[in-house]
């Protein structure tokens, strides 16, 4: 896994150095539409409505319709927002466990330890399990201000960020409101019911059946040799090409980078102080950037 993240948990005079990743994957099949009659590759392209040209993703700008107006924000307008890089997750509150609702949670990122002695973070996890608590807390992911619950998931904390109170739709069924009356040997039926099925929680029984059949049938398609022979069909598509035939390149190419960094060793020893200085300043630069688009 790949930090998107790098910061601290801060409540009070306490800080917990920690790392942010992404905590959960997707298991669907990687697919992308084709043209029927030959296999070739769509492409989308972004083409404006007014002078018909295709727009290049650098010249793209966000916009807001209000449905007389348009108003258009650019890079600049959004960088003027008060919401800033910062390197710290926030606690807010503490609150019981019982008192985040399921319907409000969104995106999970697992939190590792960065200190060289994370007795903080063991603390911090320990406090939290003790107490049943969860705390409620703010992070800033690409540019944007979010609230988050910060949780103990097993050995690790993690957090899972929050949708708003006011992105939660009012809802008002009139089925739910109904005065029919339930008898208490329904009642006894229903509960009864409910008891035959109870059970444990094991998410590791249950599989996503969809995605199974559809990894066979690819599967299938294979042995039968259904299958277009993408380096001969498409020769410039290099995302697209065999895998296998690149193993040798690539090892090769690894040989050459190990030979070149040994053979070259000696002669960097001389300026490795100077060089040390301004890869830092230039990995210090590069770190705050790359949190804005990776986020």
């Amino acid at each position: 896994m790949r930090a998107i993240w790098t910061g601290s948990i801060a409540f009070g005079l306490v800080n917990v150095p920690v790392k942010l990743y992404s905590a959960t994957e997707s298991h669907d099949v990687n697919m992308h539409q084709v043209h029927e009659k030959d296999g070739g590759r769509i492409r989308n392209q972004h083409r404006c409505q007014e002078c018909g040209k295709v727009v290049e993703y650098d010249d793209m700008v966000k916009a807001y319709d209000d449905g007389d107006n348009r108003v258009i924000l650019t890079k600049d307008d959004f960088e003027a927002l008060p919401a800033e890089e910062n390197d710290d997750l926030e606690v807010l509150q503490f609150v019981p466990n019982d008192q985040i609702d399921p319907i409000m949670l969104e995106k999970s990122y697992f939190l590792e330890p960065t200190s060289k002695t994370p007795k903080a973070y063991l603390l911090l996890r320990q406090t939290l399990e003790d107490t049943d608590r969860t705390a409620i807390v703010k992070i800033t992911l690409r540019t944007r201000t979010r609230l988050a619950i910060l949780r103990v998931c097993g050995k690790v904390l993690m957090i899972q960020t929050l949708r708003w109170a006011d992105e939660i739709r009012d809802v008002d069924f009139k089925g739910v409101n109904s005065q029919a009356k339930i008898s208490k040997k329904e009642l006894e039926m229903s509960a009864k019911l409910v008891e035959s099925y109870s059970e444990d929680f094991t998410p590791e029984e249950f599989n996503d059946d969809y995605q199974d059949e559809l990894r066979k049938l690819i599967d299938a398609k294979i042995d039968k040799g259904e299958t277009l022979d993408l380096e001969k069909a498409f020769p410039d598509e290099e995302e697209d090409e065999e895998p296998g035939g690149d193993v040798i390149d690539l090892m090769e190419a690894l040989r050459k980078s190990v030979d070149s960094s040994r053979s070259s060793k000696s002669a960097k020893k001389g300026s490795s102080k100077s060089g040390a200085k301004k890869t830092g300043a230039k990995k210090s630069a590069g770190s705050k950037s790359a949190k804005k688009k990776t986020g």
